[in-house]
């Protein structure tokens, strides 16, 4: 790529040929005040602020939309720059109802902020100012004070670009312009809530958040998304010791500048009258709340009598892939110190074949987003994992071409996924693997080797193969439902035969916020051990540890309550106040805002955490309750003083990622179909967050069922 070199404010600024004097700006440090200029979406040119003064140019010119030349001298703070920054300023607050004090935005408001630097003391305007009714766009942003708008347009952009889906647009002209949805349809992309943090003034504002504090008020820190695999990086704004936002912290390599809606909105949940306070026991069929002593006390003492007379094996632990690295450690060797190997986070699954290592992306997340081939196999792409289908998105609009195997319930027409498919293959899950082999054939027969298993060379297949055997960078993605299919094996050994002759990496999208980490951390069987759908089974446990899991998060899902009436003892692990027909004692664990901890992402980047806010009431952070459990018990071991200790004697082994297989390829039929949880049943945060569950997703899942 080509350099040129521009004098900007004096400097010498080297950049790539086609940047644009905005760009070189960024480069060399200097701030020229901007609207609708965002470096995440294409250049409107529509707000002016950003004039500057270009050598030889007859007039003040928009530094976003101005393509540097070799030798062009620019001056962002001359007389010249300055009066047409402030002239724009001027008309911009014509109309605006310059009402900060009572703005939900007031504080954090690029307007306010800019309007200090370049607004005028008085107004040379004397008529009345234009208003903009509000509109009901759903139960997530706040249309409320549409008068405000700007028509920076960022929030269209967003849509058609990021999300993928145009929710908004700009109808009318001139002062009669308005932002809005046409035919009163709502806003209800799985992404939307980043246009409340695009909007520079108070027009789109967060409806659950609307008036609850001021910008300075709040306290704000750093932490980790609890709910898919991206392990998004958050900024979590604290007021009296209580969550009150959730916001993007900008990190390239993992999501960016953005969040999903799951993680931005989920909060509310921390705050819900379901939260379990007190540790409770069940005496007679009633439950009573006890102190914290008693109820360990009473857990260690009936963990040892099941030990004794029925043995360690009777004893098992289901855990969620949501936990932190160091609950899930702990919660393994609480397991192994009493002789048990039962202990599994593969709640959803329906096969549990051993693998060779740690089942993973196959590449960097920021890879996604440069991908020119894609296959994907049993996903729901863009609800499952909205920020990878952000990427996969962004990769097609530079010419990317995406192939799609799944069903009728993930897919529901080509559009849905707000990208362009270059062939779909909408199939029941049992015929997923003969897919598969029949694109194994047709590139065995456009490369002349022989095919792993017999196939039919169908037109999707054929067109899938070449495409495959085209282009760079490319990989075979297989999703939530692939990885809980009950012939996961057989996908697997398809996807890396198909990647081996394409030269595709393999991957998992990998469902939750630490299911690398627990493979990682042994948090399935390692020595012969039950897995999750053994220990459900009749009679397999007499007692069950459940940690931070209810009926929902399993693949038996009510069925799993009726399995686990009949132990004699199930203790939950819970912030909530849930599993109360079949638990005997259910203990006040910390969510992951009220505990320091770990996530490990789907490209197996360990991610730490502290706490943001002090934990609620009696709530105490899981792997503190799962060491005095050990000390309870006199295990060896249990000895840490902090969550950091604990993480350092679980992430002591090697990180081992391979999504090898040394299953023989085979084709057979399951009848069981993959049980996939629903963008806003994912866990149990996402199911008590009331704004979530009135979106158009929530409502679609209550009609469908």
């Amino acid at each position: 790529m080509n350099m040129v070199e521009i004098e900007l404010d004096g400097k010498k600024v080297e950049v790539q040929e086609g940047s644009m004097v905005m760009h070189a700006a960024d480069k060399a440090g200097v701030f020229i005040p901007h609207f609708c200029y965002h470096k995440k979406l294409s250049i409107a040119a529509n707000c002016r602020m950003c004039l500057v003064d270009v050598e030889k140019a007859p007039k003040p010119m928009p530094a976003c939309a101005t393509p540097v030349t070799q030798g062009m001298v620019v001056r962002t703070k001359s007389d010249k720059a300055i009066k047409a920054q402030k002239s724009v300023m001027e008309f911009l607050l014509i109309n605006h109802p310059l009402d900060c004090p009572i703005c939900d935005q007031g504080g954090e408001c690029q307007l306010q902020d800019l309007a200090v630097g370049y607004g005028g003391g008085n107004s040379r305007y004397q008529e009345e100012k234009r208003v903009v009714f509000h509109k009901d766009v759903g139960p997530l942003i706040s249309m409320e004070e549409m008068s405000r708008c700007i028509h920076c347009t960022r929030c269209v952009r967003f849509g058609q670009e990021i999300a993928g889906v145009m929710e908004l647009g700009m109808s009318h002209r001139g002062e009669h312009s308005e932002i809005e949805t046409f035919l009163g349809e709502s806003v209800d992309s799985e992404l939307s809530g980043n246009m409340i943090d695009l909007c520079p003034v108070g027009a789109l504002t967060s409806k659950p958040f609307r008036y609850s504090a001021r910008t300075w008020e709040l306290s704000r820190r750093k932490s980790v998304s609890p709910h898919d695999s991206t392990g998004a990086n958050l900024v979590v704004q604290v007021k009296n010791n209580q969550v009150l936002r959730v916001v993007p912290l900008e990190n390239e390599a993992v999501n960016e500048c953005w969040i999903a809606d799951r993680d931005r909105f989920s909060y509310e949940a921390l705050n819900s009258s379901e939260r379990l306070s007190r540790p409770m026991l069940k005496q007679d069929g009633q439950w009573q709340e006890v102190d914290w002593q008693t109820a360990l006390e009473y857990v260690a003492r009936g963990l040892q009598n099941i030990k004794t007379l029925h043995g360690a094996n009777s004893i098992g632990a289901l855990v969620s892939p949501h936990s932190t690295l160091e609950e899930l450690h702990l919660s393994g060797k609480l397991m192994r110190g009493l002789g048990s190997d039962n202990i599994d986070y593969r709640l959803r699954h329906a096969e549990f074949a051993p693998a060779k290592g740690v089942r993973w992306l196959g590449s960097s997340i920021a890879s996604l987003s440069q991908l020119q081939r894609v296959l994907l196999v049993g996903t729901n792409l863009r609800k499952d994992h909205p920020l990878f289908a952000l990427r996969i998105r962004q990769s097609v609009r530079h010419g990317a071409q995406v192939h799609v195997i799944t069903s009728d319930d993930m897919l529901k027409t080509p559009e849905s996924w707000a990208l362009q498919l270059s062939s779909v293959q909408i199939l029941p899950s049992a015929n997923w693997a003969q897919a598969l082999a029949n694109v194994a054939a047709a590139l065995a027969s456009e490369k002349g080797v022989s095919a792993p298993l017999s196939g039919e060379i169908t037109p999707d297949a054929l067109l899938t193969a070449r495409s495959l055997l085209s282009g760079e960078r490319k990989a075979v993605l297989l999703g939530n439902a692939a990885a809980h299919a009950a012939n996961a094996s057989d996908l697997l050994a398809l996807a890396n035969w198909i990647a081996t002759q394409t030269g595709a990496s393999v991957g998992y999208l990998t469902e939750a916020a630490n299911t690398v980490g627990a493979q990682w951390v042994g948090a399935q069987p390692q020595n012969g051990g039950l897995d999750a759908a053994q220990m459900l089974s009749d009679g397999a446990l007499r007692a069950a540890l459940l940690l931070n899991l209810e009926p929902q998060d399993m693949a038996a899902g009510l069925a799993s309550a009726e399995a686990l009436k009949k132990t004699d003892m199930v203790v939950t692990l819970s912030p909530f106040k849930t599993n109360l027909d079949f638990s005997d004692v259910l203990l006040p664990i910390a969510p992951f805002t009220e505990t320091s901890g770990s996530f490990v992402n789907a490209e197996g980047r360990l991610q730490s955490f502290h706490a943001v806010v002090k934990p609620l009431a009696e709530t105490r952070p899981a792997w503190k309750v799962l060491r005095v459990l050990g000390n309870l018990l006199e295990l060896k071991g249990f000895d840490f003083e902090s969550s950091q200790e604990v993480l350092a004697e679980a992430s002591a082994l090697p990180l081992n990622l391979s999504n090898e297989t040394s299953s023989a390829i085979k084709l057979s039929a399951p009848v069981i179909k993959p049980v996939v949880a629903s963008i806003y049943q994912l866990d149990g945060l996402v199911r008590r967050s009331p704004s979530l569950q009135l979106t158009a997703d929530a409502r679609n899942l209550e009609v469908a069922a």
